[in-house]
């Protein structure tokens, strides 16, 4: 299959552009406040790079987004074995669907429009037993760019078979501009008062605890690098954050999710889902051998993500929110990014 890039943009605001191999985000151009467009994601200038591998940038990230341990699950009786391909603290488990993830597939494309916004709908088949999970899984993922300068992502999926589903946007944000240095100085605020710890090797323990009294605690704004270094445990395992927080509100409720303002631009990225999840992710493994596309290397923290999601090895957690999803159902879920500016 060929590839396909698209440019999705109204008359003034974002300009998003994504291509049909792992339905990736190439840019995305946002306006500061004196109305300056900068490119506000990572990623790279050609496509070899993202066939040679790399830290997801902009992938549209499936079938089951984050960790699970060991790579298997139970589902129905049956244990499941999944492709192994991350080993956090020397421990093997499956990351973001495993070795060949939805992030390395070609996706079929059709445009779409509608008065207030443009749009590309994404479709891709897992078939029966793709990185070891049941079910022919049919997926249909649309991106929109709105008139109010937002970016929606509607997902949709259904299956023959019983599976997990989990499906995230995995694009690496920073406000002051990709290639521009690190991200420590913005600003964050979760509309989040509990979170699922991990252990050192960055599985859930089961556990849902609240952020009071933590470094993970944003429920009123604080610069990511404000606490990042702290001693705590959990920023240890993590080498910053790279925690799933979890929100205060019911799942499918599509609600505010975070809020993230970069000062020297002015920029203000606005996160609202339907998912009962995020990760925040501060780009702890970024160590400078991806060249970006202003030629700067992406080094230490040069980008944070905000996954919206269920949350981790959920398949093994009995107390987390399902994400199986079984014949018959129909699996949907919105997330908008909106940009604007702020003081």
């Amino acid at each position: 299959m060929p590839v396909e890039v698209f440019t999705l943009a109204r008359k003034s605001g974002i300009r998003l552009r994504v291509m049909n191999y792992g339905a990736i985000a190439l840019s995305l151009e946002a306006p500061d406040r004196e109305g300056r467009n900068s490119d506000v994601v990572l990623g790279f200038n050609t496509l070899e790079p993202y066939l040679a591998g790399h830290p997801f940038f902009g992938a549209m990230v499936g079938r089951f987004a984050n960790r699970i341990a060991g790579g298997t699950f139970t589902l129905d009786g049956v244990v499941h074995r999944l492709a192994l391909n991350n080993h956090p603290a020397g421990v093997p488990c499956s990351l973001h669907g495993g070795l060949r993830g939805f992030d390395k597939v070609f996706w079929s494309a059709e445009t779409l429009s509608r008065p207030d916004a443009a749009g590309v709908r994404f479709s891709y088949t897992s078939p029966d037993g793709e990185e070891g999970y049941p079910g022919n899984l049919e997926v249909g993922i649309t991106y929109w760019v709105t008139a109010d300068n937002a970016w929606q992502i509607d997902y949709e999926a259904r299956t023959d078979r019983s599976t997990p589903v989990n499906l995230t946007q995995h694009s690496f944000f920073n406000l002051r501009g990709e290639g521009r240095g690190d991200i420590l100085g913005h600003q964050l605020s979760l509309s989040a008062d509990r979170f699922t710890p991990v252990h050192e090797n960055l599985i859930p323990t089961g556990e849902i605890l609240p952020v009071r009294g933590t470094p993970l605690d944003f429920t009123t704004p604080h610069l990511i690098g404000e606490r990042i270094g702290d001693s705590h445990a959990q920023m240890v395992y993590g080498r910053g954050y790279d925690h799933n927080f979890v929100f205060n509100k019911p799942a499918g409720v599509l609600a505010p999710a975070a809020r993230v303002l970069e000062p020297e631009s002015g920029r203000v990225l606005e996160v609202f889902t339907t998912e009962p999840g995020i990760q925040f992710y501060t780009g702890n493994f970024l160590d400078g051998s991806c060249i970006g596309k202003s030629g700067a290397p992406y080094g230490f923290r040069h980008g944070f993500c905000l996954e919206t999601q269920h949350f981790p090895d959920s398949p093994n957690q009995a107390s987390f929110p399902s994400s199986i999803l079984r014949p018959g159902e129909v699996l949907k879920s919105t997330t908008v990014y909106r940009f604007g500016t702020g003081a």
